[in-house]
């Protein structure tokens, strides 16, 4: 698709491709060509929520197979602290008969980009760097200075860079957990969290953070790592773990808080037709990877629901394969409750009008972003985190 012009992920159009003096090939022996290598694959978690270094590994293989004498080796995937130097370098090292230091040098650059932002693009993002010596920093430094318009941050060592890394998206993870936990208090206590959060946010120093789902590949799955090099030295991290136990269950208390609103409406939950609108791990990318959405439908067909899924941003291939779940083209009305899970800018344009029509009596709608106030619909049960 590359070669295509296309970009998968549909951040770049394809004007973007056009002049551009650069060759997509998943050919390994071109590597041969190369002398500043960039690693940046995916690292996940498995299904127990352990580091999958697979990737990062593998990369590692196939770049040591190919390794030369005074060659670089930058990782930009987000790992522990000690992972590239601990993990990664024996692999290069091993493959490649070079000696670490002597012949190779290697460094660290944390990927920074926020996806579907089309104005924080990747030269406009500082860029952290760090080598496996002074010199290797300074060359690393310069390379990413030729694209970074925003500057470079050296950072004193490769661990600092990873543990920086891992710890930014461990903070968001930790904030946003402490506002769903406020969310699920506040909804016993029958308070509008959304109204709580703009009166305490008239503080100068209060930091606005919002109740959600969070999944994707970053927030849901960094501060796993971090978890595990932290049980490995003999740690066992409380408030790390505690937030990803609140946002990892916000699925399940989403789910069952449907079920009992349908309930109070006289409503059997099994026999009742739910549209979620929106799949992707956030608004306005088609990225689908560690979906919370994905979750959230499996809690909701666990209590038998018959649930209908549209996103206009997702492949509907991409949704199958991953989570073995069907999307349909349009909403195929009535429905029993609709669930607005994404707030694509698409969904953005609806009004109350266009959810009464797709509903039978007595609708409700779950508002999981906040889109809509919650006045504006005289007839739709409207609930929001």
């Amino acid at each position: 698709m590359m070669q295509e012009g296309i970009d998968p992920s549909r951040e770049l159009d394809s004007s973007a491709f056009e002049g551009r003096d650069i060759t997509f090939t998943a050919d390994e022996n071109e590597l041969d060509n190369a002398h500043f290598h960039i690693v940046a694959v995916p690292t996940p978690v498995d299904e127990h929520c352990v580091p999958d270094l697979r990737p990062v590994l593998g990369a590692s293989r196939s770049v040591g197979r190919h390794l030369k004498n005074a060659d670089y080796v930058i990782f930009e995937s987000t790992v522990y602290p000690g992972c590239t130097e601990e993990d990664c370098v024996p692999i290069l090292e091993e493959l490649s008969k070079l000696t670490f230091g002597s012949d190779f040098k290697v460094g660290y650059s944390p990927e920074r980009i926020n996806p579907g932002d089309k104005e924080h693009t990747v030269e406009k993002i500082l860029k952290i760097v760090s080598g496996s010596d002074p010199e290797a920093t300074e060359e690393i430094a310069k390379v990413y200075g030729e694209v970074i318009k925003a500057g470079i941050y050296k950072a004193s060592s490769i661990k600092v860079a990873e543990a920086a890394k891992v710890i930014e998206n461990t903070q968001r993870d930790i904030n946003i957990a402490l506002m769903n936990e406020l969310s699920m208090i506040f909804d016993k206590l029958k308070i509008d969290t959304q109204e709580v959060l703009a009166a305490a946010g008239t503080k100068w120093n209060f930091l606005k953070f919002t109740p959600g789902l969070v999944g994707g590949h970053c927030i849901g799955v960094d501060p796993y790592y971090l978890v595990h090099k932290a049980r490995e030295i003999g740690m066992d991290p409380q408030i790390i773990t505690s937030g990803r136990r609140i946002n990892d269950g916000m699925p399940a208390f989403i789910a069952k808080r449907l079920v009992q609103t349908l309930i109070k409406k006289g409503k059997n939950p099994a026999q009742c037709k739910v549209l979620v609108m929106g799949i992707t791990f956030k608004e306005n990318v088609s990225d689908i990877r560690n979906s919370k959405v994905a979750d959230l439908i499996r809690e909701m067909m666990g209590y038998s629901m018959n649930v209908h899924i549209i996103d206009p941003q997702a492949s509907p291939n991409e949704v199958a394969h991953e989570y073995g779940l069907s999307m349909i083209d349009s909403p195929l009305p009535p429905y029993d409750a609709i669930m607005v899970a994404v707030n694509h800018k698409e969904f953005m344009a609806y009004d109350a009008g266009y959810y009464e029509e797709l509903m039978s009596n007595d609708p409700v709608l779950f508002d999981l972003k906040g889109v809509y106030s919650r006045d504006f619909s005289e007839t739709i049960t409207y609930w929001r985190l």
